[in-house]
């Protein structure tokens, strides 16, 4: 997957506004697989503090170790990126403290009934510490395999 380093500065700088608690978004853009100047990042605020806090049976979890995407911003991005002709191309978050991979709980968010809710978007999850971003991984949903594997991702350089 290729991504413009313009939208990789975009995602960095909100996985750094929300250090220590994971950072989530979405990005959407003309269809293609690369990510480009036009495409745009949506960063979503993250709802898990609140769901934890009113919920922790269900929601064992904190912002540090879990997000979850406010369905109101959600929305609006969707419509949005429809409203324009546009396709969600992907989704991020980050992992604050920890490497890149792609979690049993990911896994799980990204599912439903056992096949991927986006076949066609690339998850991004960037390792985050406090003084640097360690790494940056995609993950696509592989049918042969039924499961998410790892893709390249690949920074475009500025023109």
């Amino acid at each position: 997957m290729k991504i413009h380093e313009a939208r990789l500065r975009d995602i960095y700088a909100h996985a750094r506004a929300c250090f220590p608690e994971e950072c989530c978004g979405l990005i959407f853009g003309p269809a293609g697989e690369d990510i480009g100047l036009v495409d745009q990042v949506k960063p979503i605020t993250n709802i898990q503090n609140r769901l934890h806090q009113t919920d922790p049976a269900q929601y064992p979890r904190d912002a540090r170790q879990a997000y979850y995407m406010a369905p109101e911003e959600m929305l609006a991005a969707f419509r949005e990126a429809e409203e324009k002709g546009m396709v969600i191309k992907a989704f991020f978050h980050s992992h604050p403290n920890e490497k890149a991979y792609f979690s049993q709980e990911d896994t799980a968010r990204a599912l439903v009934w056992d096949e991927p809710a986006y076949p066609d978007a690339t998850y991004l999850i960037v390792s985050i510490y406090p003084e640097r971003i360690a790494e940056v991984k995609g993950f696509r949903w592989s049918p042969e395999e039924r499961r998410f594997t790892e893709v390249p991702v690949t920074p475009l350089h500025e023109t």
